[in-house]
């Protein structure tokens, strides 16, 4: 039988040398990759809270908005499945709708080099997810504090949406018909987790047999010498 605070130690010295190697600007996406998967899976949750100096849940905001889920992260496996199956590379923008604490999106930034963007309701976790962005040196990550169903449409440089759990059928059908928009103007993929079956005639489901995952591509034409793209390519 291994003894506990071996296991926890040689955790503990694999996720320094990641950290030191992030600090240095040594470490690449196939790189991390290659340290993840010297982790065993089964370890790989707290391994990542290491990395990221995640000791503990903290508590919600008390004025958590009704049709708001608390913070629950998600975890390591499921965003490793999420990066796989919609196809995350450098060249994407992974946006986390409820990103909590930010590990989704250190995780996927690490594994891809995409950049990343973190929507969160409150305003505490964003500002610690900002910290250990910092402190991480991630420079590709970044972490917007407010309402989802207000930001979305804000973020029209996003090509990869994930959903974990974050709020009511409600406010999700409201954040759909902003990304419709945003699909006007590129192509995009929708993540949702542990959420019912999107009916949206523009969004296909990518065939799959996962029983917690559902991936979707849009299916709009979009123009890409509108305005829109000339505007952010000046």
């Amino acid at each position: 039988m291994l003894n506990i605070g071996i296991v926890r130690s040689a955790l503990q010295d694999a996720a320094n040398q990641v950290r030191t190697d992030l600090l240095s600007n040594r470490l690449t996406p196939v790189a991390f990759g290659a340290k993840l998967n010297d982790i065993p899976p089964l370890e790989r949750d707290g391994w990542l809270d290491l990395l990221c100096e995640l000791e503990e849940i903290p508590s919600d905001d008390p004025a958590l908005p009704r049709g708001c889920a608390p913070y629950l992260p998600c975890p390591a496996a499921t965003v490793l499945e999420t990066v796989q199956r919609a196809g995350v590379t450098s060249n994407d923008v992974f946006v986390d709708v409820g990103c909590g604490l930010g590990r989704t999106i250190f995780l996927a930034h690490l594994l891809t080099g995409a950049g990343c963007i973190g929507l969160e309701i409150q305003p505490a976790l964003v500002e610690a997810a900002r910290a250990r962005a910092a402190r991480l040196n991630l420079e590709r990550t970044s972490f917007v504090a407010g309402d989802a169903t207000e930001l979305v449409r804000r973020v029209v440089l996003g090509t990869v949406f994930f959903f974990y759990c974050p709020f009511d059928r409600e406010r999700f059908q409201r954040i759909l018909d902003d990304l419709e928009g945003i699909a006007r103007t590129r192509q995009i993929r929708v993540c949702c987790v542990h959420m019912p079956p999107i009916e949206r005639p523009w969004l296909v489901r990518v065939p799959s047999t996962s029983v917690e995952l559902d991936v979707y591509q849009s299916t709009l034409p979009f123009d890409s010498t509108s305005s829109f793209f000339t505007q952010h390519r000046e």
